[in-house]
């Protein structure tokens, strides 16, 4: 088994779960979150609202991560977590960031889901550095692949080409060689069965 990884929208991937690079209290956002919150519709927003509040305006913190259905996306599921804002790395961001993977792995094994698929989290308005982020990403999906028979898949979302490319560097720096070439359409996850919700 192989990490994946694709370029393009995350909210297109027919897979067990997307996860959404959320802020802290789960009501939609702007890059990634916005995009998952407009193409799930409302119904997402209104579970999202109906999750407890840990303090006012907190439904996730940092490093942890919260499941939703995914409404109208072809994902089936939504994995909001939280990552961190970038401040130099002195605030433990690596630590928060790793969680946030290892996290929404864990909870797609609980859920028996058997495909993922990650974005670049904090890598938008968060500020985190690409390189370091995608060295966390590679690092916690390849630990967790070679451990754990599930999630099965796994897939690395790029945004752009640049992202596409050091994700591959990430992987080959850690023995993975990159073999998926950007823009080619992701194969979708077979149809689950009707008796499954």
């Amino acid at each position: 088994m192989k990490i994946e990884v694709w370029q393009g929208d995350i909210t297109t991937l027919a897979v067990d779960a997307i996860v959404n690079a959320a802020n802290e209290s789960l009501l939609g956002g702007g890059g990634v979150d916005g995009a998952i919150h407009r193409a799930a519709g409302p119904q997402l927003l209104a579970e999202c609202a109906a999750l407890p509040e840990l303090r006012p305006g907190v439904r996730c913190p940092t490093g942890e991560v919260r499941a939703t259905a995914g409404y109208n996306l072809p994902a089936r599921h939504v994995l909001h977590t939280v990552g961190p804002v970038w401040n130099d790395g002195t605030r433990a961001e690596a630590e928060l960031l790793a969680n946030c993977y290892w996290k929404s792995l864990q909870l797609a094994e609980k859920m028996g889901l058997r495909s993922i698929a990650f974005p670049a989290i904090s890598c938008g308005v968060f500020g985190y550095p690409l390189h370091q982020a995608a060295q966390i990403a590679a690092t916690e999906t390849l630990a967790w692949q070679r451990s754990h028979r599930e999630p099965q898949r796994i897939i690395l979302v790029a945004y752009n080409a640049a992202t596409f490319k050091v994700y591959q560097s990430a992987l080959a720096t850690l023995g993975q060689p990159g073999d998926v070439a950007p823009g080619l359409p992701c194969p979708t996850v077979e149809p689950r069965p009707a008796w499954l919700p």
